[in-house]
């Protein structure tokens, strides 16, 4: 049974889902269990994802609360919310108290206020209330916000003997112990323990002797996106959480953070495709409208600063030798909104990693060199192109320079405009979708335009 719990080849089918089907309207509980528990957590999850509100909770209220409060975690967040609406709040706390502190306090920050208050009030825990009640306190999107109580810590006064006894009882309450904590009198975070160090050395003395002074950790008030990039840089799986005062509070551990660059991740590539707020395939109409049409609007802004721009150049279409120009149009705009879009994804990419340094000069100069490369590269093409097609030399190098240009500023501005962005403090994904483009597309045509008017003379 355990070695398919850890089969990470679970695939999912009709077969199995009709099975499960069959058993819960038959009310074959203990076939229907015998078949579940066969699965890992994450799988359950995913089965119940595939039924019905009604079978759904039917086997939420089968399973037994440690196995359930693990399912509920790995189920998508809209499936969640509509299975605890069929609950009631002792049974929802009665699947909170088999949870680590973060995990409940996740869970019950989705409910309704007045219905966090109802479950809360039945978890018979005090312990494990005043933690979840105490993270509920902090900003989901700060350290705070994300750390689990459960952890093990040691008094630096403490003896190995006792050091050793004390944590094995602050185990029981930890899923996975990744550090040891050391701290003083005040509980203050003052360092951690090696299990090396502690298991070599002699029984009487005192962790103060053999602790390692040097830990990271984060302040309680830190946002999430900083602690994902502390955690990604020294390669931790877990670090502590302190307050103003130096106080340990909590950890946070890597799973956690995941979850933070999994889900900003989700958002950064919404808004790289010009939707302002994060919306799922199956929200309702009304929330993909309130996301997507203000970038459309922008769109449609740009479009019409376009058509003012070619219109001052409309002595063109009676121009037979120019005229061309036009149909030349969709392909500046393209390499413009491209190579912006390249530039700023680049950068926007850099600014999360936080590998973009030195100063804004030297990187714009390093965007007008290999524009340069990509623009003389794709300059001569046009002109072969013009060539095969018998077009006036004229005519082709008015192309290839007008795009070499374009594709000049396009970097430019794909580059400049995010590391602006990030200065001011707003996200700089949002500068990668439709801005980029946008603005392209306007400084693009006019400079195709003006520049051909300045090479062919018309």
């Amino acid at each position: 049974m355990e070695e398919n719990k850890d089969n990470i080849q679970f695939q999912i089918s009709d077969e199995l889902i009709e099975k499960v089907e069959h058993l819960i309207d038959s009310k074959s509980d203990f076939e229907t269990l015998e078949l579940l528990t066969e699965f890992h957590h994450a799988d359950i999850a995913e089965i119940l994802e595939e039924l019905n509100l009604d079978q759904a909770t039917y086997v939420i209220k089968l399973l037994d609360s440690e196995l359930t409060s693990e399912v509920l975690i790995e189920l998508d967040d809209d499936d969640r919310e509509k299975i605890l609406k069929n609950l009631s709040a002792k049974e929802i706390a009665e699947e909170i108290e088999e949870l680590d502190s973060d995990d409940a306090a996740d869970i019950i920050g989705e409910l309704p206020e007045e219905r966090q208050e109802r479950v809360i009030s039945q978890i018979e825990d005090e312990e494990h209330k005043a933690d979840i009640q105490e993270l509920l306190a902090y900003d989901e999107d700060s350290a705070g916000g994300l750390m689990a109580k459960e952890l093990v810590k040691v008094n630096e006064n403490w003896t190995v003997i006792r050091c050793v006894r004390e944590m094995r009882e602050q185990a029981a309450e930890v899923t996975r112990v990744h550090s040891i904590y050391v701290v003083d009198d005040d509980d203050k975070l003052i360092g951690r323990l090696s299990l090396k160090d502690l298991l070599v050395a002699k029984t009487s003395s005192n962790i103060k002797e053999i602790y390692i002074p040097k830990v990271d950790y984060v302040n309680v008030n830190e946002d999430v996106e900083e602690v994902a990039k502390v955690m990604q840089k020294y390669n931790l799986e877990a670090i502590p959480v302190v307050d103003n005062e130096q106080t340990l509070l909590g950890r946070i551990t890597i799973d956690d953070i995941v979850d933070v660059i999994k889900e900003e991740a989700e958002k950064d590539y919404q808004l790289a495709a010009g939707i302002t707020q994060e919306v799922e395939a199956d929200d309702s109409i009304l929330d993909h409208i309130k996301a997507r049409l203000p970038w459309l609007v922008l769109g449609l802004f740009g479009g019409l600063a376009s058509v003012f721009i070619l219109e001052d150049f409309e002595t063109l279409m009676t121009d037979p030798n120019v005229k061309k120009l036009f149909f030349f149009t969709p392909l500046i705009a393209a390499m413009a909104g491209n190579v912006g879009v390249q530039s700023s994804a680049i950068i926007v990419q850099g600014l999360a990693n936080d590998v973009v340094k030195g100063s804004l000069l030297n990187r714009l100069l390093k965007e007008i060199g290999l524009s340069l490369i990509n623009g003389i590269a794709l300059g001569i093409l046009v002109i072969f192109f013009g060539m095969f097609l018998n077009y006036d030399i004229n005519f082709s190098l008015t192309i290839a320079i007008s795009m070499l240009c374009v594709i000049i500023v396009a970097a430019l501005i794909g580059t400049f405009v995010p590391i602006i962005l990030d200065k001011k403090g707003i996200d700089p994904a949002i500068a990668t979708g439709p801005f980029i483009t946008t603005s392209n597309d306007i400084f693009g045509i006019f400079l195709f335009f003006y520049l051909a008017k300045l090479i062919l003379g018309f």
